[in-house]
């Protein structure tokens, strides 16, 4: 135990100390201070109102054939259209076009009926949604004016046209839509650790190696607390990185919760419940540190640190790939689909996947348990197997050894 903490202390002192760290660190919570602030900047600039007057808002024109629907066509775009001025032109189709080729409107309905349009625009967006907004509009008046013809009375119409449909959603089990963007901040989180700090493990044991310190090292520490020392200290650095930055997260959010409003997606993303986040926590260490050992054994097979980017590029793979599909059930929302339930159970991926169903989905307990005892087991059976390869690996140099050869002298050790 004395050793294990020796080591510990020192590797921990390293990462602490080190300039690059302590700077990265530094940068990411000013940085993310500077955005929790940024809405207090803009709302107090000038002493002025958020909400942008009608001259400040692109100019949409409408010409249309019919002088008589001139009023009734831009108060009906008016409401639909509240991020535009819009403004009805007199001069003609062409002149219209003309108007959005030269920049002096942004875009512009040309209407030959109520039913017939066309819609000019400078740089047509992938978002453009113009035309879809500008259908519902101009359907709507057309049943309006159909059904004056047919002699309903206007308020008639005008009533059965805007009657209101009211709804109620009552969730049973999980808002994915609530907890998306946390769910994807900590799988993002994870994936960015785990590369950083386990190619920092993995670089760590290989310069050992290569300086012939590790030939002092391992005969004066056994194996499993150099191993458990180095990756316990890769994820207490780990983690007081990412308590200062989100810790300054949460504390300039709560500072400025006021101008970012209630019910949006900052405030959704810093209202996490406490039993979500103690799960975040359980299956981001043990996450960390089955990818940490392994960086770790693989660092200590490596002759020289060139081997190193080959040497782990298998591990990284297989890290990336449970990502992906963790990333893509996210995004389909189909978080429970039968390659993400193995997925939960697979300890090389549980720690993203079984997360992911947790916060986005309706788990049962015994299901979560499962998966922990089977990712803590195996973390610990990671470290062991690793201990025996680090003992073996780091006393190889020269030819990269193969595996059978590891085997055989972890079979001995």
């Amino acid at each position: 135990m004395k050793q294990f903490i020796t080591i510990l202390k020192f590797e921990l002192k390293n990462y602490l100390t080190n300039k690059v760290f302590v700077g990265i660190t530094v940068f990411l919570a000013v940085a993310i201070a500077v955005v929790m602030f940024f809405p207090r900047f803009i709302g107090d600039s000038d002493g002025e109102s958020d909400v942008p007057v009608a001259d400040e808002l692109p100019v949409m024109l409408v010409f249309c054939d019919d002088p008589s629907l001139g009023e009734p066509i831009r108060s009906a775009f008016a409401a639909s259209f509240a991020d535009y001025n819009v403004i009805i032109s007199e001069d003609g189709e062409e002149a219209l076009k003309s108007a959005v080729e030269k920049g002096e409107a942004e875009c512009g309905f040309a209407l030959n009926s109520l039913t017939s349009y066309t819609y000019y625009v400078g740089n047509l967006s992938m978002y453009d949604m113009n035309t879809s907004v500008a259908d519902e509009v101009l359907v709507s008046i057309y049943r309006m004016s159909a059904m004056v013809e047919s002699g309903v009375p206007a308020e008639s119409a005008q009533e059965i046209l805007s009657v209101g449909i009211e709804h109620q959603t009552e969730s049973l089990g999980k808002d994915q839509m609530q907890n998306f963007f946390y769910t994807y901040i900590m799988i993002f989180a994870l994936y960015i650790v785990i590369l950083l700090y386990g190619q920092m493990v993995a670089t760590g044991v290989a310069t050992e190696k290569s300086s012939r310190a590790m030939e002092v090292l391992i005969t004066s520490a056994k194996p499993v607390n150099m191993m458990f020392g180095k990756v316990i200290a890769a994820c207490l650095a780990g983690l007081i990185q990412l308590v200062a930055v989100f810790g300054s997260a949460l504390l300039c959010f709560n500072l400025n919760k006021s101008y970012w409003g209630e019910g949006g997606i900052m405030a959704s993303i810093f209202d996490m419940p406490v039993d979500l986040f103690v799960y975040m926590l359980i299956f981001f260490v043990l996450g960390f540190f089955i990818y940490a050992f392994l960086y770790g054994a693989i660092g200590s097979t490596a002759s020289k640190l060139e081997d190193i980017n080959t040497s782990v590029m298998p591990i990284t793979m297989l890290f990336v790939v449970g990502f992906v599909v963790v990333m893509t059930a996210m995004a389909s929302g189909d978080v429970d689909s039968p390659l993400m339930v193995v997925c939960s159970y697979l300890p090389f991926t549980s720690p993203m996947a079984m997360f992911t169903r947790i916060a986005m989905s309706t788990v049962p307990f015994y299901q979560i348990l499962i998966s922990i005892i089977i990712l803590v087991v195996s973390v610990i059976a990671t470290g062991v197997i690793s201990a025996k390869i680090y003992r073996v690996g780091v006393l190889l140099y020269g030819t990269k050894p193969k595996l059978g050869a590891i085997l055989k002298a972890i079979r001995k050790a």
